[in-house]
């Protein structure tokens, strides 16, 4: 078997994990020497950190004054869950369910709060039917799919006089896409994804409309202490200010206010937007000049700007069976992890066989760049083997 050649340059950073993601540029563990350590986070200087991880978050989000910024436990997911459990059952409840992460929400919706609710579906790489959404229904979805790499396109399919309140799942569009305020009522993501944090934590943001179901509501099931945000029929404001419901990770707090720093200096959202969408051309750019490979989101309009999901299109590998094409994709990775160019990019496990890579703003367009070549590498070497087998 003929010895493939190495690519000269190598990325700076191979950290292309779709989360937790790439450390912000420049970042070293001695940017967190002020974090409040030793001390209890409803100390003075602990809510204060708390309040500035929230008031950087809606600087730097872009976050209508009116709506509210919580940390919660249990990172995205149980940002998720707090909204779901404490204010689904009024209404009929529709969810979109495109990739791994949205199915788990159908899961927790129809098998856990046993809600009879409609699943407007699609495969991995596609949208479901956005037309099918109702003004009269709650909504539950993903804005981007994080194991799909497939993004709605914009806020349109929403109803801006719905009477239903949307829940969405922002964990890997905040801080890289346009989020639609005036259609969303719940929004979660986690620090862990386009801020390069740390992870366990969740950011829930509610909107009046939010505030008023809550307050409106009483859920027909026991609610876990970690999930309830009202107390005498009103929403619990501190949650909101700093007093979060269990004892955060100071040491992940001021980690996050580094990284909202890092993206004010930079030129704040619209400069973290534009480095997602360069890093995506990236590799659009290679992927055109490449017969192997496409985007398991054909349609670049829905296409993820940050979890960038890779699927081999050459023939002699898609014509294999389903477990060899697997095989394939984890040769792929495995040979890019060994040679130290590109750490965890290999599929989601729910996901059909591919790579994924992620191109939030704290990864650099010149790392990208420093990949593709490892990328076309990796897969002559696999493929060399495949056929010397």
């Amino acid at each position: 078997m003929t010895t493939l050649a190495k690519p000269a340059m190598r990325p700076a950073r191979p950290e292309f994990s779709s989360g937790p993601c790439a450390k912000r540029p420049g970042w070293s563990p001695e940017n967190l020497q002020n974090a409040v350590l030793g001390r209890s986070h409803r100390s003075k200087p602990g809510k204060a950190r708390l309040k500035e991880a929230i008031d950087r978050t809606r600087e730097v989000l872009e976050v209508p004054d009116d709506h509210l910024i919580g940390i919660v436990p249990g990172s995205d997911t149980g940002a998720v869950e707090m909204a779901m459990w404490s204010m689904l059952g009024p209404r009929p409840v529709q969810l979109l369910a495109f990739e791994s992460f949205g199915k788990d929400w159908v899961t927790d919706v129809t098998k856990q709060l046993k809600l009879d609710a409609e699943v407007l579906d699609a495969p991995y790489g596609e949208l479901p039917d956005l037309t099918k959404v109702r003004s009269d229904a709650d909504l539950v979805f993903t804005w981007n799919g994080t194991t799909s790499g497939v993004r709605v396109p914009n806020g349109d399919f929403i109803a801006a006089d719905r009477a239903g309140i949307t829940i969405c799942d922002a964990t890997s569009a905040a801080f890289a896409q346009d989020l639609a305020w005036d259609k969303l009522d719940v929004v979660t993501f986690s620090w862990q994804k386009a801020l390069g944090g740390e992870a366990a934590h969740g950011v829930l943001i509610l909107s009046p409309r939010a505030v008023a179901r809550l307050e409106s509501h009483t859920p027909a099931w026991p609610m876990p202490k970690l999930f309830r945000m009202t107390k005498g029929g009103k929403v619990t404001l501190d949650l909101f200010e700093g007093a979060t419901i269990n004892t955060p990770s100071m040491l992940a707090v001021e980690d996050a206010v580094d990284a909202l720093k890092w993206a004010a200096s930079i030129g704040g959202l619209a400069e973290m937007k534009r480095r997602a969408d360069a890093n995506l051309g990236v590799l659009e750019g290679w992927a055109q000049k490449t017969g192997w490979v496409s985007f398991l989101a054909a349609d670049p309009a829905i296409r993820s700007n940050t979890s960038v999901c890779l699927k081999v299109i050459d023939p002699k590998v898609t014509s294999l069976s389903e477990d060899a094409q697997a095989d394939f994709a984890r040769k792929l990775a495995a040979a890019l992890e060994k040679e130290g160019v590109a750490l965890d990019v290999g599929g989601y496990r729910d996901a059909p066989p591919g790579l994924r890579i992620w191109c939030g703003a704290t990864v650099e367009a010149s790392d990208l760049d420093a990949l593709t070549p490892w990328l076309d590498w990796a897969y002559a070497t696999v493929s060399a083997e495949l056929q010397a087998a």
